[in-house]
């Protein structure tokens, strides 16, 4: 009974702390420079994360042809030609995830050349966190499978006696049938 206690309160923080909101303080706003290489049909880094607030300036480096970058969300744009970088600077105050593509036509693969800006806390983070000290305090806590009981094993001689081992401690008990 007290095993399924346990488990029920287990099952319990475990839906706690993956769909309960965080209490999140809000994280002092600042600068932020974010450079993106635009190549061969990719941007690297391909996602970009900044909090709430950030005045995050993106230096557009392209490397092989003329590249450009729309922000959906913003509604931003620059380009920037082969060997030069662009800049561009704004205040992330919208959350979420927004997506950032190519915005010059460079090649077949173009439509694919896209990335990712998120706004806001890695709550993915600190949820996984949570849970992996939720499940380490749990398996602390439980008892153990044998209590007070020692490892036996049980042989049977070929004159039809039984012998019972305790394998940790090397006793043994011959018992007739």
């Amino acid at each position: 009974m007290k095993q399924q206690r346990l488990w029920l309160l287990f099952i319990v923080a475990i839906f706690g702390v993956a769909f309960a909101p965080l209490p999140l303080g809000t994280a002092v706003p600042t600068s932020r420079t974010v450079r993106l290489e635009a190549s061969s049909f990719e941007f690297s880094p391909a996602v970009v994360a900044v909090n709430p607030g950030d005045q995050v300036t993106i230096e557009l480096a392209a490397t092989d042809v003329m590249h450009g970058l729309y922000l959906d969300g913003y509604d931003l744009e620059i380009t920037a030609e082969p060997g030069q970088t662009a800049v561009l600077t704004f205040t992330a105050d919208k959350t979420g995830t927004f997506r950032f593509r190519c915005s010059v036509t460079c090649g077949a693969l173009h439509p694919f050349m896209i990335g990712k800006l998120k706004v806001g806390p890695n709550l993915l983070l600190w949820r996984s966190v949570a849970l992996s000290l939720l499940a380490v305090l749990f398996f602390i806590s439980r008892e153990p499978l044998f209590v007070n009981r020692e490892p036996l094993s049980v042989v049977r001689k070929p004159n039809a006696e039984y012998e019972i081992r305790n394998t940790e401690h090397g006793i043994r008990n011959t018992e007739h049938p």
